[in-house]
């Protein structure tokens, strides 16, 4: 089967990697000429455009940054539709809002091109060592297809339902890991401004109910003062817009994300919105006028 992989960012990268490290034939395609000759020397070959690589494939992966991306990449001039064949599949791994990922289900639906939607979960980290969590929206048999492909990359593989099942399930994790980096980020503030030990007490609660992958991942960044993105705050941002598009589109209020959200926009105003999205607490040093560290 041949694969085309577009978008080779902080996930897509390694991602790519995994496909051709299980014996995969990829073409890659991205603006970064440094990532996509990256690929190549690890065995990859390179398409000059998203529609080159679709005339290539049949199975096209997109990872891209936000919505308005992935349309022009999936459906623009010089995009996929223009060089997918019928019969081809187009996974969309991006994290973009459930009314895109139908729209542009419905486009490809048109020209008789499968479509699932199927943003992932775990960060750099499981990207990396190919044990994300995918949450697929699309025909069961359109997932049951591309599975083994996806399984190059992931672990916990779930069709959710059909088309926009993904992407509305990946909206529930963004929801759910943001909140928990924000109150994780207040309660280390908390004890680092009653002055204790913030190493010890990370031990003392990882086991418990407060135990958490959240806790796990970026607790010890935060220690470090290690803000280097596994997940940027810019595109934790726009998750969480995604997040609130759709909850006042279906009228479900949400006080806990739209704060989170103020606090992302207020950090990437500051100039940190490259930073990894642990970079909350950050916010929450500044308003108690003290940082938290390991011990030292």
């Amino acid at each position: 089967m041949n694969i085309g992989f577009i978008g080779l960012g902080i996930m897509g990268k390694p991602m790519a990697k995994n496909l051709l490290k299980n014996g995969n034939a990829v073409m890659v395609n991205d603006i970064n000429a440094a990532a996509v000759a990256e690929l190549v020397q690890a065995g990859a070959a390179s398409g000059a455009s998203p529609q080159a690589v679709a005339i290539e494939s049949d199975v096209i992966i997109t990872m891209l940054p936000n919505n308005a991306i992935v349309r022009n990449v999936i459906l623009g001039e010089d995009g996929i539709a223009q060089g997918a064949r019928a019969g081809s599949v187009v996974v969309d791994m991006s994290s973009t809002s459930p009314v895109v990922a139908k729209e542009i289900a419905a486009c490809l639906r048109e020209l008789g091109i499968a479509m699932l939607d199927a943003p992932v979960s775990g960060g750099e980290p499981k990207a990396i060592d190919g044990t994300l969590s995918i949450m697929a929206g699309g025909d069961e048999d359109v997932f049951e297809r591309v599975k083994p492909v996806l399984a190059s990359m992931g672990k916990d593989i779930v069709r959710v339902g059909d088309n926009g099942s993904g992407a509305t399930a990946k909206l529930a994790n963004q929801i759910i890991v943001n909140v928990n980096i924000a109150a994780m980020s207040e309660a280390l503030v908390l004890a680092a401004k009653a002055g204790i030990d913030i190493e010890k007490m990370y031990r003392a609660i990882r086991g418990g109910l407060a135990g958490s992958a959240v806790l796990d991942a970026k607790v010890p960044m935060i220690m470090e003062r290690n803000f280097k993105a596994g997940g940027r705050i810019d595109i934790n941002l726009k998750d969480l817009s995604n997040v609130m598009e759709t909850a006042e589109a279906l009228e479900v209020h949400l006080p806990l994300t739209k704060h989170v959200r103020h606090i992302f926009e207020t950090l990437k105003e500051a100039g940190k919105q490259a930073n990894d999205h642990c970079g909350i607490v950050e916010y929450y040093e500044q308003l108690a006028g003290t940082e938290v560290h390991g011990s030292r």
